[in-house]
């Protein structure tokens, strides 16, 4: 692994991308932060690795970073686990989003009888992504109290990013078994499965497959620290080539222990080319939220060469 964040403003420009849609990034009250980090600093038992924070900064400077890095959009995933945080968390989210004007407005929620009152109140103040995690959170996404609360979010069309993988450790509702079922009932939403589903990659693939609404983001897929940990397979390969419109760039920064340009060049290494790397880095999410980037020059010369080579 090598590299520094020097590397990836010319690793944007080499593909003529206006810039980078990170949409698994994040942001959060201090106190939340701070036991966060504490809890990777122990080698928690769900990591049971070391886990070294690169971009242990204040608030300000981590968002300089994404902003030097060519970060044109980017999240504040944040999420409860337990009943009672997630409306104070959604109020913190409003107000971050409020004076970060790119950051994609993020909110959260929790099986809890006064859900779907706070999930309202933040699409009605401009929430346009939601975080669930599933194996932080201990609860299914099936549960009756929650059944409100997608019915808003299906109706808005306003995608949530759900850590709903086994990795790195299995909880009582990961796997593709709940998320399932909660797709089997509501078709139509807008989901993006975090860390591409790893470990169980091909079962969530093969969500994708099935429900046209499903995504899924790289955040920390692909990586040295992942791969020895839960190697993507080669053999799907392919399909994950044939899935390009819905794979969306992912970081995990700040609580990433390596550089932010391993992920892209991990991304890189696949090998499954340039217009496949311009749509997960770009594109896909600025197509998902609707957001408008004018391509660079560069960009309209990188497409211009590929149409002519195809020709």
């Amino acid at each position: 692994m090598s590299g520094t964040d020097a590397d990836v403003r010319p690793w944007i420009d080499r593909l003529g991308l206006p810039g980078l849609v990170d949409v698994h990034t994040h942001f959060m009250p201090r106190n939340v932060l701070d036991k966060v980090w504490a809890y990777f600093d122990s080698a928690g038992p769900l990591t049971g690795v070391e886990w070294p924070i690169t971009y242990r900064e204040e608030e300000d400077r981590r968002v300089a970073l994404l902003r030097d890095f060519g970060v044109l959009a980017f999240t504040s995933m944040l999420y409860p686990h337990k009943a009672g945080m997630a409306e104070w968390l959604d109020d913190w989210a409003a107000d971050f989003a409020a004076r970060t004007p790119d950051c994609l407005h993020t909110a959260t929620f929790f099986p809890e009888p006064g859900a779907p009152g706070y999930v309202r109140r933040a699409l009605e103040r401009g929430a346009r992504v939601f975080k669930v995690h599933l194996q932080v959170g201990a609860f299914d996404p099936n549960d009756p109290l929650l059944d409100d609360v997608w019915g808003l979010v299906e109706e808005a069309g306003a995608p949530v990013v759900v850590h709903c993988g086994s990795g790195p450790a299995p909880g009582a509702y990961t796997g593709p078994g709940p998320i399932g079922r909660l797709l089997a009932r509501r078709p139509r939403l807008r989901l993006v499965v975090a860390h591409m589903g790893m470990p169980e990659y091909g079962e969530f693939l093969d969500l994708a497959d099935r429900y046209e609404g499903v995504h899924l983001d790289t955040t920390m897929a692909f990586t040295d620290f992942s791969e020895r940990l839960a190697p993507f397979p080669a053999g799907e390969l392919t399909r994950l080539q044939g899935l390009g419109d819905r794979i969306l760039l992912g970081s995990d920064f700040p609580n990433i222990p390596y550089p932010y340009v391993h992920q892209l060049d991990a991304l890189e290494r696949l090998g499954l080319g340039d217009d496949w790397l311009r749509a997960v880095c770009h594109d896909n999410a600025a197509r998902l939220f609707g957001l408008s980037h004018r391509p660079s020059r560069a960009a309209d010369r990188s497409r211009g060469t590929s149409q002519e080579i195809h020709r």
